[in-house]
């Protein structure tokens, strides 16, 4: 581990921390990730980091917690009598597996809408047990099986509630995305016009962040439902107790979630990003694999829990599956390893 440095938002040091991740094949290393991360505490200093914190990206699902803070900040799970399930759904990058499916299903029809109204397009379950099930089924993947079809379905049901019309709801301009835009920087502490604004996968509107904003806005939220705040301790509760409906099966974030006994709330986001709260040590981090490789950024999330001692060198089964992944051939032969560099 290398010598600490100054910390970009406050007087105290940051430790800096190796997460490069590299792939073997045999005696060669074959390709290296670049990966960068920000570890913030709850008063907003920067105590940790790896590569550039100040490295802008698309915070794509990785946001999901604070998007679906706007609409609990707005009062609808109550308006709409919606609970954990719902809200967890909101907050997922789920697996289109059939339980998720039903509850997005059973969001819109609480509602009075249907899966058309939603602005996400269809794609294939994102877990192997959702697509076999799928598979057999003999039906095609809809909306519904969208991974967001549960953060869509709450940002209509706000739509309606708060009589600004379901139409367009997932445009920049309507007033749902432009009360996110306000959680957003609410927590990240970056005015709403500095804040750059995307088109995100599924159709609604994401951010560009440096990745330390990122990082002060999990801290912030970690901390908040420590003390008992409402929101952030709905959002994170909800989380916690239904890790299955944030991923689904052998999905990372669930598996994160369930062996540390909600000691850590992950989010996943897409292009290599993730974001991570440990309420009970203040904690945020943000974590960009530079190239984007989904591949290396499971690995460098659990050598950052590892190193910040919040998960063991000797991990349990199911999380070593992601410390450590084979490289292997189309012989079923394992030829190499995904690995930390350090």
């Amino acid at each position: 581990m290398s010598a600490p440095t100054r910390s970009l938002t406050g007087a105290r040091r940051a430790v800096r921390y190796e997460l490069d991740v590299v792939a073997t094949r045999g005696p060669i290393l074959e390709s290296r990730h670049r990966v960068h991360a920000a570890v913030v505490d709850g008063r907003g200093e920067l105590v940790g980091s790896a590569g550039d914190t100040a490295i802008v990206s698309a915070w794509r699902s990785c946001a999901k917690p604070m998007q679906a803070a706007s609409f609990v900040a707005a009062g609808i799970p109550d308006a709409v009598g919606w609970g954990d399930d719902e809200l967890a759904l909101a907050c997922a990058s789920h697996a289109g597996e059939p339980e998720h499916v039903a509850i997005a299903s059973h969001m819109l029809e609480s509602i009075g809408l249907e899966e058309g109204d939603l602005a996400c397009g269809p794609h294939e379950p994102l877990s192997k047990r959702g697509s076999r099930l799928l598979r057999e089924s003999g039906l095609h993947p809809t909306r519904l099986h969208n991974n967001c079809s549960g953060k869509h379905a709450a940002m209509l049901a706000h739509a309606v509630r708060a009589g600004d019309g379901a139409l367009g709801y997932q445009l920049a301009e309507h007033a749902v995305q432009q009360g996110v835009l306000a959680m957003v920087s609410r927590w990240t502490g970056v005015p709403a016009h500095r804040v750059l604004v995307a088109v995100d996968g599924c159709g609604v509107t994401t951010f560009g962040l440096p990745l330390e904003a990122m990082a002060i806005a999990f801290a912030r939220f970690a901390a908040a439902a420590e003390r008992g705040e409402e929101i952030p301790s709905r959002v994170f509760g909800a989380m916690r107790s239904r890790p299955f409906l944030v991923g689904g099966t052998d999905r990372f974030d669930t598996v994160i979630i369930e062996e540390t006994d909600g000691a850590v709330i992950a989010k996943v986001g897409a292009e290599g990003m993730h974001s991570l709260a440990i309420p009970a040590r203040g904690l945020g981090l943000a974590i960009k694999v530079e190239d984007g490789g989904q591949r290396a950024q499971h690995v460098a999330v659990i050598r950052l829990l590892q190193l910040l001692r919040v998960l063991p060198d000797e991990l349990p089964p199911r999380l070593a599956a992601f410390a450590r992944t084979p490289v292997v051939n189309t012989r079923g032969e394992t030829v190499g390893e995904l690995a930390p560099l350090a």
